[in-house]
């Protein structure tokens, strides 16, 4: 019996792998800066305004930034709800909070002696070349009454509207605008999720479709995340271009301070307290940098959360039950960079810059504050309302912020990057002094499928 020959098969088409998600970063980064540097270098269009080069990566950074926000009011709720439920299962969950906030704690006050030591060493408001006569008025003022009203929720979830009118071509237009106060939806969410475990069986429904919408959340971030790298491009392309070495040049020293303080931080008082708690700091960060690096070129610690809670558990080993508790805690609350570092040295520069001598009680009072206070950057706007609140307890001039403005940006990616890096560091090492984490994983930590989509939902659970 003859068989007909059959045809030769084509042979497969391999596909090129992609590179990792740690490389596209960087890819991103790099070439981010290569057309930021040209589009500063063909200058302004007509009428001094932005070129069309530059007005594309600030749209393609807006744009990544905006979709990030899109998700966090109902990431932040579904998570912190399930993070709650999860604690059932998680024996001595007291015990594990109360580790958790005190380590946040221990390391925010390690974190602003070194800023306090800095500021004092490097002297950068009497190394520079900035008066006074430059000052003008912060925008945002906060105090410890701003904190506490920021506690209490306007409405459900912590939304703000603002209006504003401009005169166009002779006619007022109005404009309103939303936002949401983080510290707010999570006051909130945490009184959900009490309220659904006193409540019991009844309650289960509830906590079913929670787990349900957070999973429908999650996969939509994953997607917006898998954009990081055009978003990385588009941010720090715009930011080389709009700012450059020339906003930093009157600055310099009081940037050089402030990197060297974030530098110590995230290099030196972290991989000592990871060998205190015997723990490798390289596995530490191979483990964490996905989380860090994004952290740098998003500035945002609340949209880097999903990938910050994914190194945690996946790569460092952390038990899921605790980190979706304790991750988003710190997205909130844990901000070594901009609650501790960056607001003492500030202090400090406002205070020369101004020619007013601080005594032992103001040190004592900004260690107090960024120990104690460091909520209200959650609860307001971010580094600059923590820093006008650290000058309204010592009694220095608000109007010092608004010499530190123009290069907020850069220096807001540096504390952004240790912020995270806290966020992961903390749950580690109590999950290591509690005896609960996988420390197998911990040191075969590896980034490789971070961002799958058959990942399943309770290992990428986003918080």
């Amino acid at each position: 019996m003859s068989t007909a020959p059959t045809a030769p098969t084509a042979p497969a088409r391999r596909r090129l792998p992609l590179p990792s998600f740690s490389v596209q970063i960087i890819l991103g980064l790099v070439l981010g800066v290569a057309l930021g540097a040209v589009a500063r270098a063909i200058g302004p269009g007509a009428g001094d305004e932005a070129n069309w080069l530059t007005t594309t990566l600030s749209t393609i950074g807006d744009s990544f930034v905006s979709l990030l926000k899109a998700v966090v009011v109902p990431l932040i709720f579904t998570a912190i709800i399930a993070s709650i439920a999860n604690l059932r299962t998680v024996s001595n969950a007291a015990r594990l909070a109360g580790q958790t906030l005190l380590w946040f704690a221990i390391t925010a006050a390690i974190s602003v002696t070194i800023g306090i030591g800095l500021g004092l060493l490097f002297r950068p408001g009497s190394n520079t070349a900035v008066s006074t006569a430059d000052a003008a008025e912060a925008g945002a003022s906060a105090s410890w009454l701003d904190f506490l009203q920021g506690l209490i929720p306007g409405n459900f979830l912590g939304l703000e509207a603002s209006t504003s009118v401009e005169q166009v071509g002779g006619s007022p237009l109005a404009e309103t605008a939303l936002s949401f106060n983080v510290l707010q939806v999570l006051v909130v969410a945490l009184a959900i999720g009490i309220a659904a475990l006193k409540t019991g069986e009844k309650a289960e429904p509830f906590l079913a479709f929670n787990r349900s919408f957070l999973a429908i959340v999650q996969k939509v971030l994953w997607w917006i995340i898998r954009l990081a790298p055009i978003g990385t491009l588009g941010l720090i392309g715009n930011a080389v271009a709009s700012y450059g070495w020339d906003s930093l040049s009157s600055l310099a020293w009081f940037a050089v301070a402030v990197y060297v303080g974030l530098a110590l931080v995230l290099f030196v008082v972290y991989p000592v307290l990871l060998r205190v708690n015997g723990l490798n700091p390289l596995a530490y960060f191979r483990g964490a940098w996905p989380a860090i690096q994004l952290a740098f070129v998003s500035r945002s610690s609340v949209g880097t959360m999903p990938v910050t809670e994914q190194v945690t558990v996946k790569n460092l080993g952390v038990p899921q039950e605790y980190a979706s508790f304790a991750v988003p805690l710190g997205s909130t609350t844990k901000m070594d960079g901009c609650a501790s570092i960056y607001p003492a040295i500030s202090a400090i520069f406002v205070a020369q810059i101004f020619g007013i001598d601080l005594g032992i009680t103001d040190y004592l009072l900004i260690a107090f504050v960024s120990v104690v206070g460091s909520a209200a950057t959650a609860g307001l706007t971010g580094a600059v309302v923590m820093l006008t609140l650290t000058l309204s307890t010592l009694g220095l001039p608000l109007a010092g912020v608004g010499l530190l403005l123009a290069i907020d940006p850069i220096l807001d990616m540096g504390r952004t990057a240790v912020n995270v890096a806290g966020q992961a560091l903390v749950p580690t090492i109590v999950a290591k002094r509690e005896g609960i984490l996988d420390v197998g994983r911990y040191r075969s930590a590896s980034t490789a499928g971070l961002l799958a989509d058959d990942e399943p939902v309770k290992e990428t659970v986003a918080a």
